[in-house]
């Protein structure tokens, strides 16, 4: 379990976040929703302890206990798809088991070639993929179906669903379809303008 108590971060004079308060349950997909600006990535960076909180207390797992996909790929360019998974892979993961991986969300004649020669989409693939891999208790998925057609999607979210193995998820994105495929609570972060005293509310949850 993940709580997040009473969280306020601001950027000079801009109020990001303002006491958001709210508990991410073993085994639940949720995803943050809200317009671009909103404070979705910096939350996210505040779970990961990549951001300052100006306060507010984040409770349950340790920085070294989640796994992240961010907006940038981030991956080893001049390496393959499967060398890249096996840098953040167990030991006693074999490659052939990233293969196998990897074979049901990429064709399995680019798992060989440098990530550099994938296309946009198929390098989104390989950093999920990466990021679902690695022995984590919490997966953070930032804009994650950026680039991917409607039937790639479908098939990323099986694979997904299919490797969640009782860990929480939490997802930034903008599609409402997005949380419906994969049956996931959303989490709405409020435009500040529309909050009286300029707060960045999280609403009840609300079960797709």
């Amino acid at each position: 379990m993940l709580e997040i108590q009473g969280i306020n971060k601001s950027f000079g004079e801009h109020k990001v976040l303002k006491n958001v308060n709210t508990v991410f349950d073993d085994g639940g997909i949720y995803c943050l929703m809200g317009a671009s600006g909103m404070g979705k990535t910096t939350l996210l960076r505040i779970i990961l302890g990549l951001e300052t909180k100006d306060s507010g207390e984040i409770i349950g797992i340790n920085t070294d206990e989640i796994s992240v996909m961010f907006q940038e790929n981030r991956l080893c360019e001049t390496l393959t798809p499967v060398e890249n998974l096996a840098l953040v892979c167990p030991k006693d993961i074999t490659k052939k088991e990233i293969q196998k991986s990897l074979e049901k969300i990429l064709p399995s004649d680019c798992l060989k070639q440098p990530v550099s020669e994938l296309s946009g989409g198929m390098k989104r693939r390989v950093a999920l993929a990466r990021a679902v891999i690695y022995p984590s208790k919490l997966v953070i998925f930032d804009e994650p179906f950026t680039g991917l057609d409607v039937e790639t999607k479908k098939e990323v979210i099986s694979y997904l669903l299919q490797n969640q193995n009782g860990r929480i998820y939490i997802i930034a994105t903008h599609g409402e379809s997005d949380a419906q495929m994969l049956g996931a609570t959303r989490l709405e972060l409020a435009n500040i303008s529309e909050n009286d005293g300029g707060e960045c509310s999280c609403t009840d949850w609300d079960l797709i």
